[in-house]
């Protein structure tokens, strides 16, 4: 009777315990440094996009103020013609690099709404844990109370 419960209580300490480390260790935990490396590369690899892309609008508008400065002097209809050629390529890379910014921002998005989703699994699964660690806790509770009741019954009993 007494061994058996003080071996259940010890037992039970034990689980408890247990239950207590695995909680703490899960307990709080956002992205792991590797996804936030990887967030970081793609908010870099945008960032780069970006500057290319100002690059390009900066180069069309040195080649706008050379053709202005040619037409106030004396025309070099050769090098206009090869401003305004070079405008126009410019106009095309822009475009090009418009549509890798935007593959880069969507990268930058899917790598948020990843990151995102496992923090709502691990939160999900921290919350599931709690529950079933407060579930753990009453039924413990519940069978230290029979345990209870059962050594006062045979205590009363064995008085009788």
């Amino acid at each position: 009777g007494n061994r058996e419960f003080s071996n259940m209580q010890k037992k039970v300490r034990r689980l408890q315990a247990r239950l207590d480390r695995l909680r703490r260790a899960l307990m709080g935990r956002g992205p792991t440094e590797e996804e936030k490396s990887v967030a970081k590369q793609l908010r870099e690899a945008l960032r780069q996009e970006e500057l290319k892309l100002k690059l390009l609008y900066d180069d069309i508008n040195t080649y706008e103020d050379r053709i202005r400065e040619l037409s106030s002097s004396v025309l070099d209809v050769q090098e206009l013609k090869w401003c305004n050629e070079a405008i126009e390529i410019k106009k095309l890379q822009i475009e090009q690099q418009k549509n890798e910014v935007k593959k880069a921002q969507r990268n930058l998005e899917l790598a948020r709404i990843k990151l995102n989703e496992v923090m709502v699994d691990r939160k999900t699964h921290e919350k599931l844990k709690e529950k079933a660690f407060e579930e753990f806790k009453k039924e413990l509770e519940d069978t230290e109370k029979k345990e209870v009741d059962e050594l006062v019954s045979f205590k009363f009993n064995k008085s009788d």
